[in-house]
C-alpha cells in the first residue's frame, strides 16, 4: 500500500476518522501538524490542483463561515497568502503518497488514488461537529 504524508488539525474529529481509514486501508501514515508546518506559497500550492480557488478554503473556518472572506474575488497569490497566514482557512486534510498531493477527503478520489477499505457510510472532509 501507500505511504502517506497526511497534514492534519491536531484533535480535528474528522481527520482521526480518515487517518483511521487510511491505517485500516493498509496505508502507512507520516502525520504532521498542518497549523505548525512552515509553509510557503510553493510547497502549499500543489496540493490544490485543477481546482477552482474556493475549494482550497476549509468551508468550516470561522472566517470562511461567516462570510468574511471573498472567496470568489481572490486571486491564486492572495488566497494563498491567506491561508500562510492563517492555516486553519486551508481545506483539510492535506495529503501526499509518492509525487501526488492532494486537498481535502473526497472519498472516491482516495480510493482510485491509494485504494480503501469499503465503509457503511461516506467519510468526507466536512467537520464531523457540524
Amino acid at each position: 500500500m501507500a505511504k502517506v504524508v497526511f497534514y492534519e488539525k491536531p484533535g480535528c474529529v474528522g481527520n482521526a476518522r480518515q487517518k483511521a481509514l487510511l491505517i485500516a486501508s493498509g496505508h502507512e501514515l507520516e502525520v504532521r501538524n498542518l497549523l505548525s508546518e512552515t509553509w510557503t506559497p510553493e510547497t502549499l500550492r500543489p496540493f490544490f490542483g485543477s481546482k477552482p480557488i474556493p475549494e482550497w478554503f476549509n468551508a468550516s473556518s470561522p472566517k470562511v463561515k461567516a462570510g468574511a472572506i471573498d472567496l470568489a474575488a481572490l486571486t491564486e497569490n492572495s488566497a494563498l497568502a491567506m491561508m500562510i497566514e492563517d492555516p486553519l482557512l486551508i481545506r483539510r486534510p492535506l495529503m501526499q503518497a509518492g509525487d501526488r498531493r492532494e486537498s481535502g477527503f473526497d472519498q472516491t478520489l482516495v480510493d482510485a488514488w491509494i485504494g480503501l477499505r469499503p465503509t457503511e457510510a461516506p467519510l468526507t472532509d466536512r467537520c464531523a461537529m457540524e
